[in-house]
């Protein structure tokens, strides 16, 4: 009888020793998700043609708690409650940015934007950002809700929640985003 006692315990040790490896395992992928990484899925046009609809992508949570935005980094931001946008850093606080017959110019001098779908876009006054905003825009110029429109406006430091850094869906497509 004593061998069907240590039997039950072994199974049971067992056992607890993997329900305490699945709630350490859980805790992990937690603490991750919500300090460092994220997923979000592409929705909408606004990327095109760097990202398109349904693409999963892989951002840094952690790099702008220690750093912030720098130029060309494609952000994951905060629009409202629930509504997260992508869209590329343009501009930051202080720069002066104006667009004229689809040109964008920064600091009077002209940005070299080989992602940008070509279709033609309005014009922008020339504007100096404000201290901790950024100006961004979406490289499908004219279908994107970005800075140039007071719906979004200039963004807040706080409300950028990412860095995209790694496109894993579809695997054809898999690998580092550039600028």
């Amino acid at each position: 009888m004593s061998k069907q006692r240590k039997r039950d315990w072994g199974e049971s040790a067992s056992l607890k020793d993997w329900i305490i490896s699945i709630l350490i395992a859980v805790a992990i992928a937690l603490v991750i998700k919500l300090f460092f990484f994220d997923f979000v899925v592409v929705q909408g046009p606004s990327m095109q043609p760097t990202l398109h609809q349904g693409q999963r992508l892989v951002i840094n949570k952690i790099e702008y708690r220690v750093g912030e935005p720098d130029y060309g980094d494609i952000v994951v931001l905060r629009f409202s409650p629930g509504v997260d946008y992508v869209k590329r850093v343009i501009a930051k606080g202080g720069d002066t940015i104006e667009i004229k017959n689809m040109k964008v110019y920064r600091n009077g001098k002209l940005l070299r934007e080989s992602y940008i779908s070509q279709e033609p876009y309005g014009d922008y006054p020339k504007t100096t950002v404000p201290k901790g905003k950024y100006f961004v825009m979406g490289d499908n110029r004219a279908n994107s809700s970005d800075s140039r429109f007071t719906s979004l406006g200039f963004v807040d430091s706080k409300d950028m929640i990412g860095h995209v850094v790694f496109r894993f869906w579809p695997f054809n497509e898999w690998g580092k985003i550039g600028q």
